[in-house]
């Protein structure tokens, strides 16, 4: 009762707030500097509209006792990358300045590592800050893939929906929404996606190479996907199993 006796509301919206407020000013400097047409304005005032729904919904269930650093810090994130979403969506009409799209990409990919780092030194580390980090990183590794899929092709598209698949497929089958256990395998294909689709999406290297970059991160997305699929599946099988014949599985291998 303590957290909710000392939430404000307020503090919440304008947190948000000033996140949208700076996402609409990262367009506006996008506009003047590439003359940003309909099709990146609309998708960059859409994710900021976005991002400031679900996320003043989110703090408004979790209330907490304040927004907090590492949120800032990834409130940050979700602001460059609402910036390279609208560049994603301009580039249907107009390649954009290669250094604008690598600086915004990059500097987004290095903060992943700080908000994180921000909220264990604070001792403010919280399940909504967590997901809400996840979550911008799921979309920028998305907006991602469709950039270099406009070069590559529509199978590149696996690379950033994998995660919303995977996330569809656990309303069908519950038992892939069991929490995982700790791996850092797992966060280092994560981490790397992005890397090596901004490799690939800057263009700076011959085509086969990037074709290599990008078949690689594939290949180290379904090997991280399927070992958690199956030990998922592994673990909902034991679970449902009797406590003697658990036992008999177990030693059986």
């Amino acid at each position: 009762m303590a957290l909710n006796n000392t939430y404000d509301a307020r503090l919440v919206q304008q947190e948000t707030a000033v996140g949208a407020g700076v996402q609409i000013l990262l367009l506006a400097l996008l506009g003047t500097a590439i003359g940003m047409g309909p099709a990146g304005w609309l998708t960059g005032l859409a994710f900021a509209v976005a991002t400031w729904a679900v996320l003043s919904r989110a703090l408004h269930r979790s209330r907490p006792r304040s927004f907090g650093a590492a949120n800032r810090v990834t409130l940050g994130r979700a602001v460059l990358v609402g910036g390279v979403t609208a560049l994603v969506a301009e580039s249907f009409r107009d390649s954009p300045p290669v250094p604008l799209f690598v600086g915004l990409t990059a500097v987004a990919l290095i903060l992943d590592g700080v908000d994180g780092k921000v909220a264990r030194r604070t001792g403010t580390s919280t399940p909504l800050g967590a997901r809400f980090d996840m979550e911008v990183d799921a979309f920028l590794i998305l907006v991602l893939s469709v950039y270099v899929a406009m070069a590559m092709g529509p199978w590149v598209l696996l690379i950033g929906s994998m995660r919303y698949v995977f996330v569809a497929a656990a309303r069908v089958w519950p038992w892939l929404a069991a929490p995982l256990p700790p791996s850092t395998a797992r966060k280092t294909v994560a981490a790397l996606q992005g890397v090596l689709l901004l490799v690939a999406g800057a263009d700076l290297l011959p085509y086969t190479v990037n074709l290599g970059v990008v078949v690689l991160a594939l290949g180290l997305l379904v090997w991280s996907f399927g070992r958690d699929v199956l030990w998922l599946w592994r673990t909902s099988r034991v679970a449902a199993l009797p406590a003697g014949r658990e036992v008999r599985e177990l030693v059986a291998g």
